[in-house]
């Protein structure tokens, strides 16, 4: 499956207590490498979601941030100490005689530390909840990846063809190329004026010509594309792999370079190299 390494996704939900908001960033990167923000509710799920993610993400510098939104105004959660309130009151009784004129407003008692306390979240529903918004944005975001990736496909699927059908000419012009440097052996070993065994010329010509022999690295070039293709249509990110096919891929097309005698065959050289180039630069786009 052709995957693009750079994708955003986001996704917000309404949570125990408030609300939640996960977001997923990624550009390219050789490895995994994930990056966790979290808020202090969430700290404790931070080895859980990188394991989440890594099962379904293997390339790509990323970063996943989490935002909890406690509800504005919310008064429900909060339950008054009945055992602290009476205390205070009857405190307030005994020294009521010794002070007289001072007044406790309301608003001042509720402020005493402890008068007001807040019902505790429910840690695991709102985890629970975490986890579902994560594994709902991880969705979102494979999905993203394989749309980009996508377009990047018919990008290569085009190089890819290019580079067939160089291989596909470079074989037509091979009869030629043998024909002509086999001429070109024989009106130099003719300008020498030299007796000559015929049968020590044939073995000279043929030696020459397996020299510049590049059938193998067209056979290699050739088998390099049926490869890319198939990997083209694996289930699993294929980044890595068409990586290394890049290399094995140049590496024929330096051999071609350097065995050329025919500018035809240079001039392909050249223009295999541009294609895998620019096939290079896009898999490094790849998952």
């Amino acid at each position: 499956m052709i995957r693009s390494m750079t994708a955003f996704a986001g996704s917000e939900a309404p949570a125990t207590g408030g609300s939640l908001s996960c977001e997923l960033r990624a550009v390219n990167h050789r490895y995994l490498e994930l990056s966790v923000r979290l808020p202090e509710e969430l700290r404790a799920l931070e080895t859980t979601f990188r394991e989440r993610v890594a099962l379904k993400v293997s390339r790509g510098k990323i970063d996943l941030s989490f935002r909890y939104r406690p509800s504005a105004g919310n008064t429900t959660d909060l339950k008054v100490n009945e055992r602290l309130l009476d205390q205070l009151s009857q405190l307030s009784f005994r020294l009521a005689d010794k002070f007289p004129e001072p007044r406790t407003e309301i608003t001042e008692l509720l402020r005493f530390p402890g008068v007001l306390e807040e019902a505790p979240l429910d840690q695991a529903g709102l985890q629970s909840e975490a986890l579902a918004l994560l594994d709902l944005t991880l969705i979102e975001f494979v999905v993203s990846r394989e749309r980009e990736g996508g377009k990047l496909a018919a990008v290569m699927q085009e190089k890819i063809d290019g580079i067939e059908r160089i291989v596909s000419q470079v074989r037509e012009w091979l009869p030629e190329i043998r024909t002509a440097l086999r001429g070109k052996m024989e009106i130099k070993l003719a300008d020498l004026k030299l007796p000559l065994d015929p049968g020590r010329l044939e073995q000279e010509v043929v030696l020459n010509l397996q020299k510049i022999d590049v059938d193998e690295e067209l056979d290699r070039l050739t088998s390099h594309v049926s490869e890319a293709r198939r990997i083209f249509k694996l289930p699993e990110a294929v980044g890595r792999r068409l990586d290394f096919l890049m290399q094995e891929f140049n590496r024929e097309a330096n051999t071609l370079g350097s065995k050329s005698v025919d500018s035809r065959t240079t001039q392909a050289a050249v223009e295999l190299k541009v294609f895998i180039e620019q096939l290079r630069e896009q898999v490094q786009n790849l998952e």
